[in-house]
């Protein structure tokens, strides 16, 4: 199969990690010498249903979108690479976490404290949303009902916003999502607390689509790899606040599949 004239990208991450985004595509076009485009100003659903479709190349998804992709004898897509984020509590591995928020006037101090509260979670798709709260609610013997109000919101930045104001009480929030609002509005530290964290998970993958050439996937998977070991690339991770990218196989993901086969009774 010959390569394709423009390697199109997207992310169905949170809206404040987009910049890695078009930093990449920028990076991929150096590296390869082929033209490449961002996808972005539609819904995430959107450029979810445009990978699937074949129309975006490589994405950047949640883990539990992939385990979805993944079934079948033949995934339209492929496993690239993950992100090892530079914070500690990462140790150098491509995970992260589930923060439970709530705002700082809470009288929660652990998420057993949270019954009968009003819970926000940001979609169904999520692993460290979602799937998770499934899975430890299970861990708890909790069938349904343990919060008095669940709340769909959309995306993590929304459900800070709801806690942030008083709408909700509480939610798990994926741990580079929280970081990154920190510091991007170092006032919410003052607002909002941390009262437990659950993990860790295997990190949200890039996938690509196994409609490129074998050849240009190898060559995507070395790009990725390697760039901790260019400058150019070593910038882009660290405005990230990335140390590198790693391998990831498929097995990795296994901890996913199992928290969703062992929540999967539970109703939020």
């Amino acid at each position: 199969m010959p390569r394709p004239g423009k390697l199109r990208l997207t992310s169905c991450q949170s809206e404040n990690s987009e910049q890695i985004g078009c930093e990449l595509a920028d990076y991929l076009a150096h590296c390869t010498g082929i033209e490449t485009e961002f996808v972005d100003g539609v819904p995430w659903q959107e450029r979810e249903r445009m990978l699937d479709r074949g129309d975006v190349h490589l994405a950047w998804i949640c883990g539990l979108p992939y385990v979805w992709k993944s079934r079948g004898p033949r995934p339209a897509v492929e496993l690239v690479a993950a992100p090892v984020m530079a914070g500690a509590r990462y140790a150098g591995r491509p995970v992260y976490f589930s923060d439970i928020v709530v705002r700082s006037d809470s009288a929660a101090r652990c998420f057993d404290d949270l019954r009968g509260a009003r819970w926000a979670y940001n979609e169904p798709g999520s692993h460290s949303g979602y799937n998770i709260v499934r899975y430890q609610l299970a861990r708890r013997g909790e069938g349904g009902g343990f919060f008095a109000q669940a709340v769909e919101t959309g995306a993590h930045q929304e459900t800070l916003r709801l806690i942030e104001n008083g709408k909700v009480d509480a939610s798990a929030v994926d741990s580079t999502v929280l970081e990154t609002e920190f510091r991007l509005r170092p006032s919410l530290r003052r607002r909002l607390r941390v009262v437990e964290t659950w993990g860790p998970s295997p990190a949200p993958p890039w996938v690509v689509s196994r409609d490129l050439p074998a050849g240009l996937r190898r060559r995507l998977l070395g790009i990725f790899l390697g760039m901790h070991r260019e400058p150019r690339g070593r910038g882009i991770l660290r405005r990230a606040r990335m140390k590198r990218f790693s391998g990831v196989s498929d097995a990795d993901y296994h901890p996913i599949r199992r928290m969703m086969r062992d929540g999967s009774g539970v109703t939020l």
